[in-house]
This record gives structure tokens, C-alpha cells and sequence, in this order.
């Protein structure tokens, strides 16, 4: 497998030249070979201030050692989500970006970015372009999901685990229903069996040597007799249900008693997508009030003098402070500043309301509220009637089985056995519910006082004050949106060094047609 390494350097000089190292040699009888510089020194127009040069060197290293099947993917080595995200952002842009590019789409932070087009790349065969200013973009081939599918075991497998988890997620909503009618069942028929051997206990009393009365009951629980309750077709069915679709009654018994999962899962990477979007669509400069209707803030107080909230935004991005001619502070994105797709414009923001300027980006960032549970009152109520009847014949039989004599029939003494199991089921059944109410409206009113405050920090931009009026003009004033096209491209991973040899008559050209702009 062969490894390129390429090395750019930029080195200030006193005088004006410009050395370009033209690769001369090659020693094709060495598996690893370099390729050494020889500087041609070209004089610059009298007119151009150069004052630095570039030095451009490339290594190619050869290994000996060559992928074998089923080795290691760099990809399998990442999450799947960044994975996923990463391709998106890659399919987005067409094919060829900037780590910006797959940080603002993807929501991800810088060093993610670059680990997974880096690991992408490896097992794609996509290469890299070296741009005049020495910014690095990744391009991959179109059919690059093809290649990682056909190579990585771990991306084949993942529709089979997933289609798995959702079986056992499912099986188990299911179970918690199918034990709340098997426990009514096993203590209900316990009840009746103990008031009929009490009684053929009685009509016995008077016989010499009595035996213990079986109750003929004879308990048997297949634990494959919960896939009654399967069914292949509802995760499809749940998709293309509408919102008033109701629950069966073994699904309504698990929503009742632990709910229907976190309604904001998957949220904090849409809101790190839309503050990403937002930086690099008004280029890579903004205000830290812009941010906040995206961000966590407590309260409105003192938003002016304190913006440590956009800490967490710098660090992400990799953004930095900055001061205006008018004392404003202002923070830059510079990773967010260069693009390879041309696709979209900075919008400006003069004579236009806030509103209609942010475009198709949301206002500000808005969490889901808990729900308790999505079953309907009817499902609700019968959940709690069962759950009752459940519990109150737990209670009766456990002071009916401290009164029993020593000999038991062998189905009473299975009950027996497992009645602290029923007694925890039927306890926890209302307990847990109980302590989940609170729960629910602790974090309802923490995240319904967080959307008050961001839609009014959105508010305070859609009609900003003299003073916040000034700081965004200077924020758009100070943007800047580099797009990286082809004809920027000096070097590519993708070409041999030969092919790339850049003759002294191109630089000519290039230079004379710089001194007839001037």
C-alpha cells in the first residue's frame, strides 16, 4: 500500500523570488523512492511585492506490506454517526471539500472532521489538492460509498444489527405488557386454588394421615410464546402511522410505565449543524448575540457583558475573538471561511429585517418537550385498572400465603418461590411512573424557560437596537467566503509528480498576466 507524504512550507525571504522544487530523479531499483528538490530560481515582475517562497516537496513511500482481506478498515475505526455525517456532508458538497465544509454540514468539531475524511480517503481511494494559499481538500470518486460498502464488513452487518436492536427494543415492550397479564393471571389462579384447598381441607379433617391437597394446577410458561405478540411489520407500520394512532394494549402498558424514550435524541448534533450552517453562510464572522438563540442560556440578564456562553461555539469550530474599529467584539471562524462548493451566497444584511436574512436557516434552536406518555386516556386508564387489580391481588394473596399450613401443592410452591418478584413488578409498576411525573415537569420547565429565552434573544435580531444594528454591519463588513476552485490547485495526490512539473513558461504566463492587471 503506498503512502504519500506531502510537505508544504512557506518561508519569508528578504528578496522577491519564487523557488519551486522540480522533481528531477527517480530511482525506480528502491522500493521507497524520493523525489528531490532542484530550485529553479525565477526573477518576479518588477511590479509584484513576492515576499516569500514556496517549497514543495513530495515522498512516496512504498511499503512492503499489502492490505490483506478482512483487515482493519481506518473507517470501521470511527463511529458510525460521524461516519454517517461525514458522508452526508461529503454527498452535499459534491465530492470535494474542506474540513470546514464537513464541520458545518455534519455539526462536527474540526479534529472529528479531519479524522474521518482522512480515514475515508484511505479506504476510498480519494486524494487530496494543495491550493495556492496551502489549503488542504479531500475529493473522493462518486461510486467512494461503493468501495467503503464493498470493503468494510462492519458497514455490511450494520442494517442486519440495527434491524436486530429494534426486534429486541420491541420484544421487550412486549414482555413488560405480557408479564403484567401473566402476573394477574399466576395470582389470581394462586387465590383460587388456595380458597379451594382450604376447603377440601376442611371436608378432610377428620381423616387419619390426610394428604395435602394438590390443587391439580400445573404451571407452564414458554418464553416463546411472547413472539405471539411479533410483529415483522411495525417499525414500517409505526413510520406511516399518523400522530392519533393508538397503541396496542401490550405496547400502552410500557409507555405508561417508563415512556416512550428522550423526544430530543439526535437533537444536539441538528443544533451544532445549524450554528455551523449559520457561521459559514454569513462568512465565518458574527456576533456572539447571533449565536445565542442557538445556545443554552439561562436568562436574558446580562447577555450584553458576559458572552462566555459562546465558549463552547470557539472551541468546536476553532473560532477566535476579534475587536472592530468601534471597540465591538466580534469572533472569526477561519476553518469556516473556505469552501469547495460554490453553492450558496452570503446574504447581507442591510436593509433587510433578520428574519427574511438568515434565509432557510431556523430562527433559533427549540427542544422538544417530555411526554409523560403518548397512549390515550382509555389506554391509560386501563393500564392503571389492571395495574390495580395486579396489586391488589398481590396484597391478598401474600397475607394468604402466610396463613398457609407447611404442604403445598408443587404450583403453589412455584408461587411461592417467585412471589418477591411479583411483589417488586407489582410495586414498581406505579412506582416508577410516580417518580417519572416529577421528573418530566423538572425538565419540561428547565427546557420551556430555555425556548423563552432563546426565541427572545431571536426577537432582539429581528429588530436589533442601535448598538447591536452597528456590531452586525461590522460582522458582515468583516466577512469573507474563500471558495477553492480548480484552477487554485497546485499540487494533487491524485497525479504523478512528473505530470505536474510546472514549467518556468506557465509561471511566465501567470506572472505577465498579473503585471497587465496591474
Amino acid at each position: 500500500m503506498s503512502t504519500i507524504f506531502t510537505c508544504l512550507s512557506v518561508t519569508p525571504i528578504s528578496s522577491s523570488s519564487l523557488f519551486f522544487s522540480n522533481p528531477r530523479s527517480v530511482s525506480p531499483t528502491s522500493s521507497k523512492f524520493s523525489l528531490s528538490p532542484n530550485p529553479l530560481f525565477r526573477p518576479l515582475p518588477k511590479r509584484l511585492n513576492w515576499d516569500s517562497r514556496v517549497l514543495v516537496r513530495a515522498t512516496v513511500d512504498i511499503g512492503g506490506g499489502i492490505p490483506r482481506p478482512g483487515g482493519v478498515l481506518e473507517t470501521d475505526k470511527l463511529s458510525s454517526d460521524v461516519r454517517k455525517r461525514t458522508m452526508e456532508a461529503v454527498d452535499g458538497c459534491g465530492g470535494r471539500v474542506t474540513i470546514g465544509d464537513v464541520a458545518s454540514r455534519a455539526g462536527l468539531n474540526l479534529n472529528q472532521a479531519q479524522k474521518a475524511l482522512q480515514a475515508i480517503a484511505a479506504d476510498t481511494d480519494g486524494f487530496l489538492e494543495v491550493s495556492v494559499e496551502g489549503d488542504i481538500l479531500y475529493v473522493f470518486p462518486k461510486d467512494y460509498r461503493l468501495k467503503l460498502n464493498t470493503k468494510s464488513f462492519r458497514i455490511k452487518a450494520e442494517p442486519f444489527v440495527e434491524k436486530t436492536k429494534a426486534a429486541v427494543e420491541y420484544l421487550i415492550r412486549v414482555s413488560f405488557g405480557t408479564a403484567l397479564i401473566a402476573s394477574i393471571v399466576i395470582v389470581y389462579t394462586t387465590i383460587i386454588a388456595l380458597i379451594t384447598s382450604s376447603r377440601s381441607e376442611e371436608d378432610n379433617r377428620g381423616r387419619r394421615g390426610g394428604r395435602s391437597y394438590d390443587s391439580g394446577f400445573n404451571f407452564y410458561f414458554n418464553p416463546l410464546d411472547l413472539f405471539w405478540y411479533w410483529d415483522p411489520y411495525y417499525y414500517r407500520r409505526r413510520r406511516i402511522q399518523t400522530d392519533d394512532g393508538k397503541f396496542n394494549f401490550i405496547e400502552s402498558v410500557f409507555s405508561f410505565v417508563f415512556g416512550d424514550g428522550d423526544p430530543n435524541q439526535g437533537i444536539e448534533e441538528e443544533r451544532w449543524k445549524l450554528i455551523g450552517q449559520y457561521i459559514t453562510s454569513n462568512g465565518g464572522v458574527v456576533a456572539a448575540e447571533e449565536l445565542a438563540p442557538y445556545l443554552d442560556i439561562d436568562s436574558m440578564d446580562g447577555l450584553k457583558d458576559d458572552e462566555s456562553y459562546i465558549l463552547p461555539v470557539l472551541l468546536r469550530f476553532d473560532g477566535q475573538p476579534e475587536v472592530d474599529e468601534e471597540g465591538n467584539i466580534l469572533y472569526r471562524f477561519p476553518s469556516l471561511q473556505k469552501t469547495a462548493s460554490q453553492k450558496g451566497k452570503r446574504k447581507e444584511y442591510v436593509g433587510r429585517r433578520w428574519a427574511d436574512w438568515v434565509g432557510g436557516i431556523e430562527k433559533f434552536f427549540q427542544e422538544n418537550k417530555w411526554q409523560f406518555s403518548k397512549t390515550s386516556s382509555s389506554e391509560r386508564a386501563m393500564a392503571i385498572g389492571l395495574g390495580g387489580l395486579n396489586l391488589f391481588g398481590v396484597i391478598i394473596l401474600g397475607t394468604m400465603l402466610k396463613d398457609m399450613p407447611v404442604a403445598r401443592s408443587s404450583f403453589i410452591k412455584f408461587v411461592a418461590d417467585i412471589f418477591p418478584l411479583l411483589q417488586i413488578y407489582a410495586g414498581s409498576f406505579f412506582a416508577i411512573p410516580l417518580v417519572r411525573w416529577f421528573l418530566v415537569r423538572n425538565k419540561n420547565a428547565q427546557i420551556e424557560n430555555r425556548n423563552k429565552v432563546r426565541q427572545q434573544c431571536a426577537r432582539a435580531l429581528e429588530l436589533p437596537d442601535i448598538s447591536l444594528r452597528q456590531k452586525l454591519f461590522s460582522a458582515r463588513d468583516m466577512a469573507q467566503k474563500t471558495v477553492i476552485g480548480p484552477d487554485q490547485i497546485v499540487y494533487s495526490t491524485d497525479k504523478d509528480l512528473l505530470e505536474q512539473d510546472y514549467e518556468s513558461r506557465e509561471w511566465d504566463k501567470k506572472f505577465r498576466e498579473l503585471e497587465r492587471s496591474d
